[in-house]
């Protein structure tokens, strides 16, 4: 047996031969990928950003470089590096230079700041940690700062475009610059391949309703799911995909960013998602399929210059991390001429999209079947009891494709896993004779209404409906009577002249039940979003909480 990271949980010996003996694991580390679609496409154009583009063969290069660096700076197997990188090329170098000596990453998104940081760095150990110097308005100098002092255990900042003076500080370009590409280093850095047993890769989840928890996933397993999803979803060699969402997040890492490494395609990092950015980069790209979040989908659909630039290169788009509502879907299939896959998934390992071949109805209603057909997904009742066919309940799932339990988090693990080691996913959905999952609510979201359990999800779809809606989010409002009632931020669409009454008539025209009309609506310009580009609702749960205490005291 594998040497395991303390802190992790084994998949359990049985499944492990199972996995290996049915070839489920392929065997294959993260580094190997890189260097697969180097030995077959050298010269082909793979990574594009704003400042460099560069083949294959190129990126292997450079890689290696960084590799022997970071060897020679005194990163060892398992020690946890931090990479906190925006849409840039350098993240394809210390992501891929990590893997091939056996050290594993940490991924932050760009956005979080001391608190996760220190938080990130607690939970995993982090001794190194990967950093730009300065992104767009953010001076990360007082950041870095503020974390090595509450952190001595870092023992190397690595800065990426940008130097600073001082012993806990390297530059990723003066790293490359000084390695030195002999046979004897090179052949150093093939004994340093990771066992594919071995964790590669540490997720934190989104952390809106608390602290972020980590995800441990061995290179076997998130290789397998990334593997399993890319084919369900028709990546190719020939599609040219564009990662708009932060790289450091799940969806646009995995689906997107491994996911055109997988198949051997061609990814375009943009560190602005911007819809004239956006529009500029299809355009001038001529790119083929996009990866990201539903509201960075809607925001594009809503700009008032789109048809200003030539997207007709666009041929499908693959969006999860946030419900797809049906407007939204028709919108991207008709304006945009482009096949629509939606979409389920998280960090702990759980993919489900939709087929090329899906009708309307499936696309929308549905989020898919399981990408990966060696993952088990079920539906059980409140008693861990299975369910009929199209029954609702909480959706769970195990398989070579899923992870085994948070790192260093043995009480979340006692909740999060049942006895069985199928991971609770906290969503409710239906699970049809063909495999098609739709999902109906979260159980941590649900309404809990004078004893009713209301969904909330299905609140906001009736209300995206209404034509002059352009966002909508349905949270839980305290109340003394009820325990809770259903509050709905709704984000109208330009000159909307929508009010209270004018959205329940709405409602009841689609006959919508009374349970199903949100007992106050506040009306705003731009929703809050998290880092990863998801709706914020603990933002809009604490902005409703102060309003009703404020309005308690002026009463």
């Amino acid at each position: 047996m594998v040497d395991l990271l303390s802190g992790c949980v084994p998949y359990k010996e049985e499944d492990v031969k199972k996995y290996n003996e049915l070839k489920w694991w392929e065997g294959l580390t993260f580094g190997d990928l890189l260097d697969r679609a180097a030995d077959v496409h050298p010269d082909k154009e793979a990574f594009v950003d704003r400042v460099t583009r560069l083949t294959y063969g190129e990126a292997r290069e450079k890689v290696n470089q960084l590799a022997i660096g970071m060897m020679d700076l005194g990163i060892q197997p398992k020690d946890r590096v931090m990479v906190q990188l925006p849409n840039w090329n350098e993240f394809v170098f210390a992501y891929f230079a990590l893997q091939k000596i056996g050290a594993i990453t940490v991924l932050l998104i760009d956005r979080y700041r001391q608190y996760e940081i220190n938080h990130l760095t607690n939970i995993t150990g982090a001794t190194y940690w990967v950093v730009p110097v300065k992104h767009k308005k953010t001076d990360y100098t007082p950041i870095m700062d503020d974390v090595l002092k509450e952190n001595p255990g870092i023992k190397k900042v690595i800065t990426v475009r940008g130097e600073r003076a001082g012993e806990k500080f390297e530059s990723l370009e003066g790293l490359m610059a000084k390695a030195d590409m002999t046979q004897e280093n090179l052949d150093r850095l093939v004994q340093r391949r990771p066992d594919p047993m071995q964790i590669a890769h540490m997720g934190p989840t989104g952390g809106t309703t608390g602290a972020p928890k980590v995800v441990p996933r061995s290179h076997n397993s998130l290789v397998t799911g990334i593997t399993y999803c890319s084919r369900s979803w028709e990546q190719s060699n020939l599609d040219i995909n564009l990662i708009a969402g932060p790289i450091g997040h799940d969806l646009s890492f995995s689906k997107g960013f491994m996911g055109s490494i997988i198949t051997m395609g061609k990814v375009v990092l943009l560190d602005s998602p911007d819809n004239k950015s956006i529009c500029e980069t299809i355009q001038q790209e001529k790119i083929t399929s996009i990866i990201w979040v539903p509201t960075l989908a809607q925001r594009l659909l809503q700009y008032e210059d789109i048809n200003q630039y030539d997207l007709t290169s666009l041929q499908k788009m693959h969006s999860a991390g946030g419900a797809s509502h049906p407007g939204m879907v028709k919108d991207v299939i008709d304006k945009l001429n482009c096949k629509f896959f939606n979409g389920y998934g998280g960090t702990e390992g759980p993919t489900t999209i939709t087929r090329i071949n899906n009708d309307l109805e499936t696309i929308c209603g549905t989020v898919g079947r399981p990408t990966c057909p060696y993952d088990t997904y079920k539906v059980i009742d409140p008693f861990g009891k299975e369910v009929e066919t199209g029954k609702q309940g909480e959706l769970v799932l195990k398989g070579p494709g899923v992870f085994t339990g948070y790192y260093e988090n043995p009480e979340e693990n006692k909740t999060a896993l049942n006895e069985d080691g199928f991971f609770k996913t906290g969503d409710l959905a239906r699970i049809d004779e063909n495999g098609y999952i739709t999902l109906t609510g979260r159980i941590k979201e649900m309404i809990n209404r004078g004893g009713e359990s209301i969904s909330s999800t299905e609140i906001e779809k009736l209300i995206t409906l209404h034509p002059e809606v352009a966002m909508v989010a349905v949270i839980p409002m305290p109340d003394e009577d009820m325990g809770e009632k259903a509050c709905a931020y709704i984000q109208p669409t330009e000159g909307s002249q929508l009010d209270f009454d004018n959205v329940i008539a709405f409602l009841k025209a689609q006959d919508a039940s009374v349970l199903q009309l949100p007992e106050r609506i506040e009306f705003i310009d731009e929703m809050p979003y998290t880092g990863a580009q998801k709706l914020d609702k603990r933002t809009l749960r604490e902005d409703i909480e102060n309003k009703l205490k404020t309005e308690a005291q002026m009463a």
